[in-house]
């Protein structure tokens, strides 16, 4: 065993990868940034996280803990989906390749930032991982928004897949 692994019994050996995740998507290993685009995507593959809230790279032979600032991906670019039904359809694409239809199983959804503190949208992926909405897709997806009632309360938001998802509350004033 090595300095930087760890076991438990009856488990994969725990690795100290260094790796960490900043807000920007910007991948880390030891402080400096991963160039290799295609080790960033190969790593993306086998990332996840677990119930407990904590982000494991894990292969068949080794798993290792991940920080990470905010969330893995960054929605970099949204479509709107030709579909043969009337069904709204929306498109997403993350900074490392992955292509999300929002609905049921991907649904966008807001939350507090750990980094910023403010209400910051996100979408969710497979594996609990998530994808925090880039700013000038977030001001696409406004424009392209509609205003509705839900629960009591009036919010901007679209339609994809039959379900609609907020961005937030509209402002009265």
């Amino acid at each position: 065993m090595t300095d930087n692994q760890l076991t438990r019994p009856n488990s994969l050996p725990v690795q100290d990868y260094r790796i960490r995740i900043a807000r920007d998507g910007t991948w880390y290993h030891d402080g400096q940034p991963i160039r290799r685009d295609a080790l960033v995507r190969l790593f993306s593959t086998v990332l996840m996280r677990k119930g407990d809230g904590q982000y494991w790279l894990e292969t068949p032979a080794e798993r290792g803990v991940v920080v990470v600032e905010d969330a893995p991906f960054i929605v970099i670019a949204a479509r709107q989906l030709e579909h043969d039904s009337d069904t709204p359809m929306l498109g997403l694409d993350t900074n490392l390749g992955h292509h999300i239809i929002v609905g049921g199983d991907y649904p966008i959804f807001t939350a507090v930032s750990p980094v910023t503190g403010e209400i910051t949208p996100y979408v969710q992926m497979d594996h609990g991982l998530t994808a925090r909405i880039g700013r000038a897709v977030y001001y696409q997806l406004v424009e392209w928004g509609e205003v509705r009632e839900v629960q009591g309360q009036r919010v901007l938001g679209l339609e994809s897949d039959g379900r609609f998802f907020s961005l937030g509350p509209v402002d009265e004033h």
